[in-house]
């Protein structure tokens, strides 16, 4: 296994840097699973024995062929090259073979080699990658977690009462949560979404819906904001008559509430309701992000680092938001290498809202990896050390292969009969 400090000629001159190897890891998630079945890693190591590690965010493919993939990108690419040279090894990606649009599985691999080659800069400056990306802005980080079963799997049997579809027992979790320290709650209670959307809801989503805010609002108080989470599910109309139903209860955020290819669509939405609206986790690279800004779409961005391009191009559409006043609140419902690059960006945008995190980053969730993300009482501490500030744990992932073909996420393959 490479080494991960710099030896001297590294430190000495960039130009002695080159990136020599690819490794690649399908990583089963264990019970309970929070963050997806799986995790697809990097590795990258250099000439002279720099690693560097990054997570592909990628639901389209099953993990063998995104692994393929990226050895495919890597090897045509990033093999040879100077890690220093981001920019150059992005445009070579994008724009490989006469395309030079957003790609969401090109930009899931370019994603996680880009971050690998981020850790290795910042290790070989002695620097965590925000330092290199203008430095740290905030102290700590505000956190939120979804509302996950206290016990059990992740993905429960619907036809029983769990968090996801008792507003009861929610309001019983969102309390434990907040009682942990959490100041705000994410759930989505909003029913089926599927292949056929956008629909319109049912009238026991509404009524579901809004019996969830109202329990949670109750059981919480002024203590924490909430976080309404929908996955693209509803058409225009739908989506405002689900937003009237919210409006009482003053969420912090409605997320996604129309599919993700029309933004003009969200913004209809997003004109009609006084509750923010925000979108990310299935766009890519600035451009798409540009057009979500210039209809007035959403004004909290929550791109995932593992999706969008990487570090860099999340910073440019940080500071792309930051002229039209709106906040950046990084995704993750993946990996803790995606969860580390989302702190590395949030630390140093001053527009940075509230961070994603899956729990308070322990337990079953954090075995991939040997260090730790400081969570202390609602908030993440940013780490010092170099590069990204995570290592995996090699142990751990060699016992904990994922066999199965499945994407890493999917949705329902019938329509929503009302």
């Amino acid at each position: 296994m490479p080494g991960n400090a710099p030896d001297r000629d590294c430190r000495r001159s960039e130009a002695t840097i080159r990136l020599d190897t690819i490794e690649t890891f399908a990583v089963a998630n264990p019970p309970p699973r929070q963050g997806g079945r799986y995790f697809i890693f990097v590795r990258l190591t250099t000439t002279c024995g720099v690693t560097g590690v990054g997570e592909i965010y990628n639901a389209t493919f099953g993990p063998d062929l995104c692994m393929a993939m990226a050895r495919e990108v890597f090897g045509r690419h990033f093999a040879g090259a100077d890690p220093h040279r981001i920019e150059t090894l992005w445009r070579r990606t994008y724009g490989s073979g006469y395309s030079q649009r957003p790609d969401i599985t090109v930009m899931g691999v370019l994603s996680g080699l880009e971050m690998a080659c981020w850790d290795i800069v910042g290790k070989a400056a002695d620097r965590p990658v925000y330092d290199l990306l203008g430095g740290k802005v905030h102290e700590r980080l505000r956190s939120y977690t979804y509302l996950y079963p206290d016990a059990g799997d992740v993905y429960p049997d619907p036809s029983v009462p769990n968090v996801y579809n008792d507003p009861d027992i929610a309001a019983e979790t969102a309390l434990k949560v907040v009682d942990q320290g959490f100041t705000a709650v994410k759930f989505d209670p909003a029913g089926p979404y599927t292949i056929f959307d956008g629909h319109q809801p049912r009238l026991e989503d509404l009524d579901r819906s809004e019996r969830f805010c109202k329990r949670i609002r109750e059981a919480v108080g002024l203590r924490a904001d909430l976080l309404f989470g929908t996955h693209g599910q509803f058409s225009v109309s739908g989506a405002k008559r689900l937003a009237r139903r919210l409006e009482p209860y003053d969420p912090l955020w409605f997320e996604e509430p129309t599919t993700p290819e029309n933004p003009a669509d969200m913004a209809e939405v997003a004109r009609s309701t006084a509750i923010p609206i925000a979108t990310g986790e299935r766009l890519c690279t600035k451009h798409e992000f540009a057009r979500v800004l210039e209809t007035g779409a959403a004004s909290i961005l929550q791109m995932n680092l593992g999706r969008v391009g990487g570090l860099l191009e999340a910073k440019k559409i940080a500071g792309m938001a930051e002229t039209r006043q709106a906040h950046i609140a990084p995704h993750l419902y993946c990996g803790p290498v995606v969860a580390a690059a989302n702190i590395q960006i949030a630390t140093c945008s001053p527009n940075f809202l509230i961070l994603e995190s899956i729990g308070r980053f322990d337990g079953p969730y954090m075995s991939v990896v040997k260090t730790p993300i400081d969570w202390q009482d609602g908030y993440v501490v940013p780490p010092t050390r170099p590069g990204l500030g995570i290592e995996l744990d090699d142990a751990f992932i060699a016992a904990n292969p994922y066999t199965g073909d499945e994407p890493h996420l999917d949705m329902a393959r019938e329509p929503v009969v009302p």
